[in-house]
């Protein structure tokens, strides 16, 4: 049984004020001397940048943010994935995903935060957007409380308040409706975060600018929050039946299931696995339980900095316990590939912004290209496949694949359903996965010669490129439903 008190902060509906409120509260809570678990609800890579910010301060360091998406991991990995990055902390935070009961297309609750909060058996704060009301938000907070029994509103923050005379009016209503008002956050300029074409612009493209603003989100929560009553109310959250998941466990429980590193299911993604390893890098397998033969570790490059900050903090763990050294490298900075690098992965980002700077630094272009030559596994996932390609918008990129990529003016956006189509370096033919696209980028051709991926579901359609030791797609996947993968991929420098 694992038993950390938690919160998840959700809302009506998006731009209702959830990332403010519950980075906010993550900061708060840090200085107020707590180690604070930071996790968002869904596939998204930039508010967990904003988490990491706020916890920074807890005591015996920072967490990275945590995502927890039980529609492409499965519901039955979301308890043990929450349970490992929690392990040890006074408190966890978890800010939902759209509107609370708002999930994948077409499939219901899945992947909703309500689903998200039953499966955590943890009490919801929801944030309202009080702006344009008085007494009608009783109204709309008694239809969320009521909706669904199984999910606990245990009070409401409301954002973007007039006076204090609009404050006692929604009070008012709310005390009439029997719902705790736990905060009262006045409209300010300052909470707002400035966005771009696929969101809030990350935190690690402003981290100055964005220090600056966690800081102030914890002043305002502490200001207009009832900062112990919310603490009480997440230790009033259950003890949750879960074995947290392990990193080494999923890559052993892999051996044997495919050439070499096996496959998942979609049953792969219902499963939780042995007990939590920390989220070391160089020595997350522990003595005698790296999967791999003993002998030098490879080093697994893995993109970083300002234009890839695209990345499940699960990946390097599951590379690491999979025999790997991983090690970070900044494709706007650094001119050459980490000494040793035996392997590749470049995930998503914003080379769309960076495209100039990534195309000054033709030293690490032509290295990256002399890898692939070489037949070296590359895993390259959204930003990742633009910088592999010939050129973007006419800035010249790495060149491993013939293919052009261009900005565009349409965002696509969602959950995704595919097949392996061929062996890669990352999966054996007939691999099913769930991921996620998420970009306004586009690929000419979207596909090679031999796909990565066969789409079956929202529409049918092969995307993305195996070619060699390279495999490089749109599709955003989470190893913890898939770790065959990370081993696949540590494997596969044995043989390059």
């Amino acid at each position: 049984m694992i038993d950390i008190p938690r919160l998840v902060v959700a809302a009506p509906a998006s731009g209702s004020g959830k990332t403010t409120v519950a980075t906010g509260l993550m900061a708060a809570f840090a200085a107020a001397g707590l180690t604070v678990s930071p996790h968002k609800a869904g596939p998204d890579y930039i508010d967990p940048g904003y988490h990491a910010l706020a916890v920074a301060g807890s005591p015996g360091g920072g967490r990275p943010g945590r995502n927890l998406d039980a529609h492409m991991c499965g519901p039955g990995l979301v308890a043990p994935l929450f349970a490992h990055g929690a392990a040890g902390a006074d408190v966890a935070v978890v800010e939902g995903v759209m509107g609370l009961y708002d999930g994948a297309s077409g499939a219901g609750e899945s992947g909703s935060t309500a689903e998200l909060a039953k499966l955590l058996r943890a009490p919801v704060v929801l944030v309202v957007d009080a702006s344009g009301q008085s007494r009608s938000v009783a109204a709309l907070v008694h239809g969320f409380a009521s909706w669904d029994p199984e999910v606990r509103i245990g009070g409401v923050v409301l954002n973007k308040v007039a006076s204090d005379r609009h404050e006692s009016l929604l009070r008012e209503a709310l005390d009439e409706a029997g719902v705790p008002v736990l905060g009262a956050l006045r409209r300010a300029a300052e909470l707002a975060a400035p966005s771009r074409h696929l969101g809030l612009v990350p935190a690690a493209e402003r981290r100055p600018a964005a220090v600056a603003a966690v800081r102030a989100l914890a002043e305002r929560v502490r200001e207009s929050c009832d900062v112990p009553e919310l603490l009480r109310l997440a230790r009033t959250a259950p003890p949750l039946a879960a074995v947290p998941w392990s990193a080494v466990d999923a890559v052993a429980a892999t051996a044997g299931a495919g050439l070499p590193g096996g496959h998942g299911t979609g049953d792969d993604r219902e499963t939780g696995t042995g007990p939590g390893a920390g989220p070391r890098f160089r020595d997350a397998a522990g003595p005698g339980k790296t999967p791999r033969a003993a002998g030098p570790r490879p080093v697994v490059a893995m993109a970083s900095g300002a234009a890839f900050t695209f990345s499940y903090a699960e990946h390097a763990e599951l590379l690491a316990a999979a025999g790997a050294d991983v090690v970070p490298f900044d494709p706007l900075r650094d001119e050459e590939l980490p000494p040793r690098t035996r392997a590749l992965v470049v995930g998503g980002g914003f080379p769309e912004v960076y495209g100039a700077e990534l195309a000054a630094n033709e030293p690490l272009r032509r290295d990256v290209a002399r890898l692939a030559a070489a037949g070296a596994p590359v895993a390259a996932e959204c930003a990742g496949l633009v910088y592999l390609a010939r050129d973007l918008d006419g800035a010249p990129m790495c060149g491993v694949l013939d293919a052009r990529a261009r900005m565009t003016d349409r965002l696509t956006l969602g959950y995704r359903d595919a097949v392996a189509v061929a062996d890669s370096a990352l999966a054996a033919a007939g691999t099913r996965v769930r991921g996620h696209e998420f970009h306004r980028t586009a690929l000419d051709p979207p596909a090679g010669e031999t796909p990565a991926w066969g789409m079956t579901q929202p529409v049918r359609r092969v995307e993305g490129f195996v070619r060699g030791g390279v495999h490089a797609s749109y599709l955003h996947v989470h190893w913890a439903a898939a770790p065959a993968m990370a081993r696949r991929l540590v494997e596969g420098c044995e043989t390059a």
